[in-house]
């Protein structure tokens, strides 16, 4: 997929590909990249379009600017409550079924709907200075079951509960702390951490990511299935992977996966 830039100015969610790594940016400079319906409505199919392509193996989501995002747009809570908060969770839920790596580049607020986006990602850096905050108790919102099932197997509960309770704001290293950050870095040192770390993820084999982060996700609902164990230890056999890795190993050189994520 080649890169797309959307015309500057308002609401939008660009995205670009390189060298294996999808960037999906936020941007809504207006209101500190706060997410509308239609950013909302848009966000799932921006990420089938990704999860179909087969040069993209991982997926970076970040803000605009100095920013991460500060949350749903309020003004359209007025205007629809029900539907925005429809619309957010089924984002969510698509940036969470993303079939390859996903990492949140958060720098500065990370609230609200935006936390919400960035506890979907497998894994989240921060800059020094960003805030992380979960705020409907600020307007009287009754937080999606699924997103604070989501937000306690990752924080666990004692911390959902503070979070979701008192809508207060924590800073980076709380966050690092209590999980919900996985790395902190300067500010100025987060962009090239965040490459580095895309461009590992994009070297390593997708059988293996595939198959651990559907065993991941589903760790809180009891065993894995047998028949989504054989489904991996088929795909295992089939792939070549283990013998590429392993002769890449003994002959000290980098491995080349080529296991395709196509079916599943």
């Amino acid at each position: 997929m080649p890169a797309q830039t959307p015309p500057a100015g308002g609401p939008a969610l660009p995205v670009s590909v390189q060298d294996g790594v999808a960037t999906l940016t936020i941007r809504n400079p207006a209101k500190r990249n706060a997410m509308t319906p239609d950013m909302w409505r848009r966000m799932p199919a921006v990420l089938e379009r990704l999860a179909a392509d087969p040069s993209v193996r991982a997926l970076v989501l970040t803000g605009e600017g100095g920013t991460f995002c500060a949350g749903a747009d309020i003004s359209a809570l007025r205007e629809g409550d029900e539907e925005s908060r429809g619309l957010a969770v089924a984002a969510e839920e698509a940036l969470a079924a993303f079939p390859r790596p996903t990492l949140a580049a958060v720098r500065g607020h990370c609230v609200g709907g935006g936390c919400q986006l960035a506890v979907a990602c497998d894994l989240r850096f921060a800059a020094e200075g960003a805030l992380f905050g979960i705020t409907p108790a600020k307007l009287g919102i009754v937080y999606g079951a699924s997103s604070t099932r989501r937000l306690v197997s990752l924080v666990g509960p004692a911390t959902a509960k503070y979070l979701l309770f008192s809508g207060e704001l924590i800073d980076a290293e709380r966050a690092l702390r209590t999980g919900l950050a996985d790395e902190v870095h300067p500010e100025g040192e987060l962009d090239g951490r965040v490459a580095a770390f895309a461009r590992l993820l994009v070297s390593r084999s997708q059988l293996t990511q595939a198959a651990a982060k559907e065993f991941a996700n589903g760790a809180g609902s009891g065993p894995v299935p047998a028949e989504r164990v054989a489904y991996w230890e088929e795909r295992a056999r089939e792939s070549g992977e283990r013998a590429e890795g392993v002769a890449a190993f003994l002959e000290r050189r980098s491995p080349v996966f080529t296991w395709p994520l196509t079916d599943g």
